[in-house]
């Protein structure tokens, strides 16, 4: 009980951090606001995403995990040394023994990246868990028998559809795209139908006040205000539900396909099983309204959406590290440091 195990879910959005007894006990973006020219750290987490677009060319703002994997290796580590110093005051002295939930099939030059950083941030040991089979562990899916489970984990940079059997992953397959890439559709048509430019954020809050994944019954409107694209100036335009659910067209089929594609590699046997208890939906992106609707349309199968998809990564990386026993084969151990 006085072991200093930590779960994360490094995401490119947010980042969850698990400590082994209490749960999860940090959920921020994953962002950071640094010196352009030096290492002066001037926010992390929520109060640097409030900087993004509005701060001075001396500050630059960065996330530094992007699809799962390091972007920028110096200002990850700054992340997860910030990390692991607010773990520190929840926890005895000592350096932690960390699982890191990655995309399935990283390389091992971007599994490496994420190793070094989070020894030179100050871990004991660092193992690699994926992040599929971390969602799955979160979402207390019964993963010891030999049946089949299809999970389907949406992340705003990276979608991963996985099938899995006896503590470990059978089939899976990673799109390098996810809810950031919806809310970039989202920027283009804004861009192209109305002549508006838009932030990163406004198309955020347009994706979660009006988007769905099928048309609602009612059309719904949402004044959205941004800059002229031929005079520079403010304006304001309103925009429909239906017209942003058919923005999204392209970047949910994406989500569809990849789906398909692994059920196409699936054994028989598992595949039976998958026709019995269906999709199961983990990650941020699963809140999208009515994707099970059109999951279950497109694929077939009946969809259920996890407890609570946030957190599922983060608590199965920390479980999975609690349980080392029984899913060491299915890690990536790396050694101490």
């Amino acid at each position: 009980m006085f072991r200093r195990d930590l779960g994360l879910d490094l995401g490119s959005a947010n980042l969850r951090l698990y400590v082994r007894g209490r749960g999860v006990v940090l959920h921020e973006p994953s962002v950071v606001a640094h010196g352009a020219d030096d290492d002066r750290l001037y926010a992390v987490g929520h109060d640097a995403r409030a900087m993004a677009e509005r701060v001075p060319p001396r500050i630059v703002v960065t996330r530094p995990i992007r699809g799962g994997v390091v972007a920028d290796y110096r200002i990850a580590t700054v992340l997860l040394r910030v990390l692991l110093r607010h773990a520190s005051r929840r926890l005895p002295l000592g350096r932690p023994a960390v699982m890191l939930a990655v995309p399935a099939g990283v390389t091992s030059v971007e599994s490496r990246a994420l190793v070094d950083a989070a020894f030179q941030a100050g871990a004991r040991e660092v193992y690699l868990l994926p992040a599929p089979l971390a969602a799955a562990i979160g979402a207390n899916v019964p993963l010891a028998s030999a049946s089949g489970h299809l999970l389907l984990d949406l992340g705003a940079g990276t979608t991963q559809a996985a099938v899995l059997s006896l503590n470990d992953i059978v089939i899976s397959r990673t799109l390098r795209q996810g809810g950031e890439r919806l809310d970039a559709l989202i920027a283009a048509h804004v861009k192209r139908e109305h002549r508006l430019l838009i932030g990163r954020s406004t198309a955020e809050e347009i994706k979660v006040r009006l988007a769905s994944a099928v048309r609602l019954p009612e059309d719904v409107t949402l004044e959205v205000k941004g800059l002229d694209a031929t005079t520079a100036l403010p304006r304001t335009i309103q925009l429909s539900s239906w017209e942003i659910t058919d923005a999204l067209r392209e970047g949910l089929q994406a989500i569809v396909d990849t789906v398909r594609t692994v059920l196409e590699q699936t054994p028989p046997e598992l595949a039976s099983d998958i026709a019995d208890k269906g999709i199961l939906l983990t990650g941020g992106g699963a809140l999208l309204r009515n994707l099970d609707q059109l999951l279950t349309r497109e694929i077939g199968l009946p969809v259920v959406l996890a407890e609570d998809p946030l957190t599922c990564v983060a608590v199965g990386a920390g479980r999975a590290l609690e349980h080392l026993d029984v899913f060491q084969d299915s890690l990536l151990p790396v050694g101490s440091a």
